[in-house]
C-alpha cells in the first residue's frame, strides 16, 4: 500500500488484508514482549490540526510497538497557528525524513492533497479528514464486529449479511461515511438512523437504508450492530434538533431498548461517550458494549496499516 486515505476505495480484499494482518498484530500483543522490530529505522509523524486523545495515543502506541520512531506534531502552538501552510509543514516534514505522515485535519480532502501534492515522499495515513473519513476508525469497528460474531472463525472472511444500524450524527461523522463504504464492501447491510436535520445531504443516493424512528428501525433492521455516533456539538453551529431531552428520548440508546434487542446483537461506540445523551451507561457498561475493545484493538489495526505502508520501500504502487 502506498497510501491509506479512505476506505471508499478499498477493494474486498485490501480490507480482508489489513483485517488478518491485524490479526497478527494482536496475537504479539499477547505476549510478555509486545514490542516487534518491524519499522526500526523509520519515522512516524502524527500530524495532528485537531484535537484528539483517542486516535494520537492509538497510533503513538502502534508506531512504537513497531520500533517506529515518533513525532508528535500539535497545530496548537506550532508554526501553523503563526500561519504556516501546510504545503510548508510538509516540505519540513520532508527535510527531517519521515517515513510515515499520520494526518488529522478539519479539511475534507487535506490527507489526499498531502498525498498528491509532490510535497513530501511518505506515506499518507488519514486520520480524519473533516466530515469525509476516518478509515482506520472503520477498519477497527470492522475488526471488532468480525471478532463479537464469529470468533475464531472469523479470520479471512468478510461480514456477508450482517445487519448494521447506524445512530445519530450522522450528518457531521466521517466515522459513519467511513463504515458505510467499508461495510459495504465486505457484504454486510447498513442502515442510518437519524432525525432528517442529522441526514447527509445527498446520502439516499448511497447504498443505505434511511430511519428516522429508532424503534422503527431495530423492529425492521433486527441488527446485529448497533452503532451510535456522539452528537458532535463543536461541529453545530445551528440547532438540529429541540433540546438534548428530545433527542435522548427518540433517538437514545436506553435500556428498554437495550433489553429488546436479540441476545447476540452488540453495541459499539467510537467515543467518547456522552451518556445519557445517546447511550445510556447502562447500554455503554453491558456486556453487549464493545466500547474498550474498540480502544485495544484500534492499536493492532493501526499496527497493522502502519506495517502494510512502511514495511516495504517507498514508491511502490498502490
Amino acid at each position: 500500500m502506498r497510501h491509506l486515505l479512505d476506505t471508499k476505495t478499498l477493494t474486498r480484499d485490501e480490507a480482508i488484508l489489513i483485517l488478518d494482518t491485524a490479526e497478527e498484530m494482536a496475537a504479539t500483543q499477547q505476549r510478555e514482549v509486545r514490542k516487534l522490530p518491524t519499522l526500526r529505522g523509520k519515522t512516524v509523524v502524527n500530524l495532528f490540526f485537531e484535537d484528539s486523545t483517542r486516535t494520537r495515543i492509538s497510533f503513538e502506541a502502534a508506531a512504537k510497538r513497531l520500533s517506529a520512531d515518533v513525532i508528535n506534531f500539535s497545530a496548537k502552538g506550532s508554526s501553523v497557528s503563526k500561519g504556516e501552510s501546510l504545503k510548508d509543514t510538509a516540505q519540513t516534514l520532508q527535510a527531517i525524513g519521515a517515513d510515515g505522515v499520520v494526518i488529522r485535519h478539519p479539511a475534507s480532502g487535506a490527507p489526499a492533497r498531502l498525498a498528491s501534492s509532490g510535497w513530501i515522499d511518505a506515506g499518507v495515513l488519514n486520520a480524519g479528514d473533516g466530515t469525509h473519513e476516518h478509515p482506520t476508525q472503520a477498519l477497527l469497528d470492522a475488526f471488532t464486529m468480525r471478532r463479537r460474531l464469529f470468533g475464531d472463525a472469523g479470520r479471512g472472511r468478510d461480514l456477508d449479511g450482517v445487519s448494521v444500524v447506524i445512530v445519530g450524527d450522522i450528518a457531521h461523522s466521517r466515522v459513519a461515511r467511513s463504515n458505510l463504504w467499508l461495510l459495504t464492501t465486505l457484504g454486510a447491510k447498513v442502515s442510518f438512523v437519524a432525525p432528517e436535520t442529522l441526514i447527509p445531504f445527498g446520502s439516499r443516493t448511497w447504498p443505505v437504508t434511511v430511519h428516522h424512528s429508532l424503534d422503527r428501525a431495530l423492529a425492521e433492521e433486527k441488527p446485529d450492530v448497533v452503532m451510535m455516533l456522539r452528537i458532535q456539538s463543536e461541529r453545530m453551529h445551528a440547532a438540529f434538533f429541540p433540546n438534548e431531552r428530545e433527542y435522548a428520548r427518540n433517538w437514545g440508546l436506553d435500556d428498554p431498548r437495550v433489553a429488546g434487542l436479540a441476545e447476540r446483537t452488540i453495541i459499539m461506540h467510537p467515543g467518547p461517550m456522552n451518556r445519557g445523551l445517546e447511550i445510556s451507561s447502562g447500554a455503554a457498561d453491558s456486556p453487549r458494549s464493545t466500547v474498550l475493545e474498540q480502544v485495544a484493538n484500534g492499536v493492532s489495526v493501526r499496527m497493522a496499516a502502519l506495517y502494510l505502508l512502511l514495511s516495504g520501500e517507498r514508491g511502490a504502487t498502490a
